[in-house]
């Protein structure tokens, strides 16, 4: 079963750690890749611009318009993901409590089960 493993950031979380303990995260998601490539269950891992890059396409009567920014104001907001492919649910939320940013106050990996994948076989 595939798993996706989604990284929620908040900078205000982010910018109120030390420079050890934003090291300490870093540091984590190595070990954390290294883990589950050892494990077999990696398939991939992708880390996203910050959301103040983002343009937002919308297509109304047939004309696209490309405004800045995120669609959606909040605090928190996808910073990456990891693939997986593990044997269960349960598996897949103990590979997310094994990533560092879970452990931090204000922080989380959402879990959600991929229902459908094309393209690219990994």
């Amino acid at each position: 079963m595939k798993f996706l493993l989604m990284l929620n950031i908040n900078n205000a979380v982010l910018d109120a750690l030390t420079d050890e303990e934003r090291q300490a995260i870093m540091d984590g998601h190595g070990a954390f890749m290294d883990a589950i490539k050892a494990s077999g269950e990696f398939i991939g891992t992708q880390a996203l611009a910050d959301p103040s890059t983002t343009r937002t396409v919308r297509v109304r009567d047939g004309v696209p318009a490309v405004s800045d920014g995120p669609f959606i104001e909040a605090k928190e907001f996808l910073a990456g993901y990891y693939l997986v492919d593990c044997e269960s649910q349960a598996r897949a939320e103990e590979l997310a409590a094994m990533i560092p940013d879970a452990a931090v106050p204000g922080l989380g990996v959402e879990v959600r089960q991929v229902m459908f994948s094309a393209g690219v076989e990994m």
